[in-house]
């Protein structure tokens, strides 16, 4: 049996195993070990492995920014400032048909800017605008769609711990990975801000309007977002900007890691000095943060071991190699995986997803011409793998967006929360299609900001 038959019936029996409840890290990390012993001939091969690999991966600086960005989201939703972000978009939205809709979005847009967790954003604006939007008379259905795909909004905006693995991943840029992300992750919420203008003049029942507010409280709520504007410019500012007008010489303030370690440092500081933040919060977040970064690391290490399996095999270069051989047209290859992710990411996580495809999805994309440069091609394929996977956590039936939200008003009924969420869906598929058919919507602000580079 050739390597990539072995690798693509390990792929089977893995995915298999994840279906059947399997923790994925444990999948991934038993085909690896197996598949290892099989293509070796001897357990010795893998055993050694494990003596060095969990030091190997997890001794890279580039990981250490995956817990500081977490505990940045956890501060940043125990802090208030969601509450503060949604006062403000609505003061200035409310009193528009649909308006208190579409503050919900951009309060979404701007809370991922210093979350980073699209189920985090959900949850917690979930919780500050849902009763607002039920008590103006909107309806079960655009109240429960509009946040779940809001929600989404927190990991394609970044700072984003998935873009963080995937340029890990793929050796590529992470600060440039951050600002491919910016324009199409903008695109987002104004689609989202679209869909409701437009749901809301099919349906004139399900929104109704809030009282105009007066210019000066209007300016005065923006004035108490003031926090998340500074931190989001300090961190994506002191990382990506170009700092030659203070120091000549001097292209980032910071490194992506020590970015994440000044979000989290002022995030915090915002909560305490607001009083949002707690002695007992701030437990709870570095707890929190710690068991999601043990978790994602246990799933890494999972994927290393898998990863050194297809590596011994030759799969993904095989596999490479026959799709090039074949002639197919790129977009068509291109639009399979997207297909791909976007049913997988019904049934699993975005981390998950990412972790298990990258690995034999990349080098085929690297072999295939779409006329871009290798790392404009990777940039770009990143952000819409990200778009698609996420699109999944508000497809029925297993969006976890849908349930988070569903659990916060138990009295509507999960279908009403599905036909709600469906405009939504429509408005991320026409953005994957832009995306897909004009890549320098993607890559523009990355090559006018690194443009000497």
């Amino acid at each position: 049996m050739g390597g990539l038959e072995l690798a693509l019936i390990a792929f089977g029996l893995m995915l298999l195993a994840i279906f059947l409840r399997m923790p994925i890290g444990v999948a991934m990390g038993v085909t690896g070990f197996v598949g290892t012993w099989i293509v070796t001939g001897r357990a010795a091969g893998p055993l050694a492995q494990l003596k060095t690999l969990s030091y190997d991966t997890f001794s890279s600086y580039s990981l250490s920014i995956v817990p500081l960005f977490l505990l940045m989201g956890q501060f940043a939703t125990k802090s208030g400032m969601s509450a503060a972000l949604f006062q403000a978009a609505s003061d200035w939205l409310g009193h528009r048909k649909g308006g208190v809709a579409m503050a919900a979005v951009g309060a979404c847009a701007g809370f991922g800017a210093v979350c980073g967790s699209s189920l985090a954003t959900a949850s917690t604006m979930g919780q500050v605008a849902l009763p607002e939007m039920r008590k103006r008379g909107y309806s079960d259905a655009l109240s429960t769609g509009v946040l779940a795909a809001g929600g989404t909004l927190g990991i394609l905006i970044p700072p984003s711990v998935i873009l963080v693995i995937y340029a890990i991943l793929t050796e590529q840029n992470i600060v440039k990975m951050f600002i491919g992300a910016l324009v199409p992750g903008i695109l987002a919420a104004l689609g989202y801000m679209v869909t409701v203008a437009i749901y809301v003049r099919i349906r004139p029942d399900a929104a109704d309007t809030a009282p105009r507010v007066p210019y000066g409280q209007r300016f005065l709520t923006l004035l108490r977002i003031w926090p998340v504007v500074v931190i989001f410019g300090l961190v994506m500012g002191g990382i990506a900007a170009d700092w030659n007008w203070v120091q000549p010489g001097v292209q980032a303030l910071f490194t992506p890691t020590e970015g994440a370690a000044v979000g989290a440092v002022a995030t915090g500081l915002y909560g305490i000095l607001t009083g949002g933040l707690t002695w007992r919060g701030f437990l709870d977040s570095t707890l929190n943060a710690a068991q999601a970064t043990a978790m994602i690391f246990f799933i890494i290490l999972g994927a290393q071991l898998f990863n050194s399996f297809l590596a011994f095999t030759r799969a993904p270069q095989s596999l490479a190699e026959w799709v090039t051989g074949q002639g197919f047209s790129p977009t068509i290859v291109l639009a399979l995986m997207l297909i791909f992710y976007l049913i997988f990411g019904c049934v699993m996580d975005s981390l998950s997803m990412i972790l298990l495809t990258i690995p034999i999805f990349f080098p085929i994309i690297e072999a295939l011409d779409f006329g871009l440069t290798p790392e404009g091609t990777a940039i770009w394929f990143g952000i819409l793998a990200l778009i698609v996977v996420e699109v999944g956590l508000i497809t029925p039936p297993v969006g976890m967006n849908l349930f988070i939200i569903n659990s916060l008003a138990r009295d509507i009924p999960i279908v009403k929360t599905y036909k709600g969420v469906a405009p939504f869906v429509v408005s991320d598929l026409i953005r994957v299609i832009i995306l897909v058919s004009f890549p320098q919507i993607t890559l523009w602000l990355v090559a006018v900001m690194f443009a000497g580079s």
